[in-house]
């Protein structure tokens, strides 16, 4: 089967699915030829992540600057709805004393927000008129990229590990969460001729349990919007009769754009809170 341009429908999917990327090789730096080089870079979803990333804060500090309790914008009420939302989640969902927090839940849902909204953009828009300015590949979707979700989370497992040495310290991290939980061999009474063997099971357990957040931050984010991004090209692939099923393929995705945006928000939320937690 054929499409637009004369490329496959392989090659149409394939198309869209490939990140502009470059990479250094033996001859110098290149693009677009780096499969298998773990240091290739995808810049098209470094530009727009860093984009989007700037006009939230552009919005939000514009707000922030002509606020007015007397006469307040539609645009000051929204920004205000969402920081109320956020602040609210924050304090019925994280139990410890923390000023950066609610600062980080908002960055993080309003940020991976616009990245998954970019993917209600038709998927030939932007990417046609790249080809036209010489750009062979345009992904617009930073969130259907692995590596930005992966990043992310890692950021998020960074701050993890952080307070959860900072609040129990380097003993009351390692031995009494990792290692005395969730079989307490103290509590359960056991000689103590078999605390090693039970400890040692602890340890792989929650270091399993400890690594699978990340795992579980970024996959979730990344599947779902790589899918709904599939989704997208597959409808396009029916020409002039793709429009109904993408008006209304696009609206039931308003709603995985913004759950999936708070999602990554209320997971960052309850792994800080638990890094918190003495016990």
């Amino acid at each position: 089967m054929a499409t637009e341009g004369g490329k496959t429908t392989a090659g149409y999917i394939q198309h869209h699915l490939q990140n502009l990327q470059v990479c250094p090789t033996e001859q110098g730096w290149v693009w677009n030829e780096c499969s298998g080089n773990f240091m290739a870079v995808n810049v098209d979803s470094m530009v727009f992540s860093v984009l989007l990333g700037g006009l939230f804060l552009f919005l939000f500090r514009r707000a922030a600057k002509s606020f007015s309790v007397d006469k307040p914008t539609k645009f000051q009420a929204a920004v205000e709805l969402i920081v109320g939302f956020v602040d609210d989640s924050v304090r019925d969902t994280f139990h410890g004393k923390s000023n950066l927090i609610a600062p980080l839940a908002l960055t993080i849902v309003c940020w991976v927000f616009l990245m998954n909204l970019m993917d209600l953009i038709p998927v030939d828009w932007l990417p046609e008129l790249a080809v036209l300015m010489g750009i062979e590949y345009l992904k617009v979707v930073p969130s259907t990229d692995v590596n930005v979700t992966f990043g992310m989370s890692l950021s998020v497992f960074a701050l993890i590990l952080f307070y959860s040495l900072k609040i129990k310290g380097v003993g009351g991290f390692i031995v009494g969460e990792l290692m005395m939980n969730p079989l307490n061999p103290k509590e359960l009474g056991m000689p103590k001729i078999f605390w090693p063997f039970v400890m040692v099971f602890n340890f792989v357990l929650e270091t399993v349990a400890l690594l699978a957040k990340p795992l579980s931050l970024s996959l979730r984010l990344f599947g779902n919007m790589y899918a709904g991004e599939l989704m997208f090209i597959l409808i396009a692939l029916l020409g002039l009769f793709q429009l109904p099923l993408h008006f209304g393929w696009a609206v039931f995705h308003i709603l995985v754009v913004t759950l999936q945006a708070y999602i990554f928000m209320m997971l960052t939320i309850v792994y800080l809170s638990q890094a918190h937690e003495h016990h």
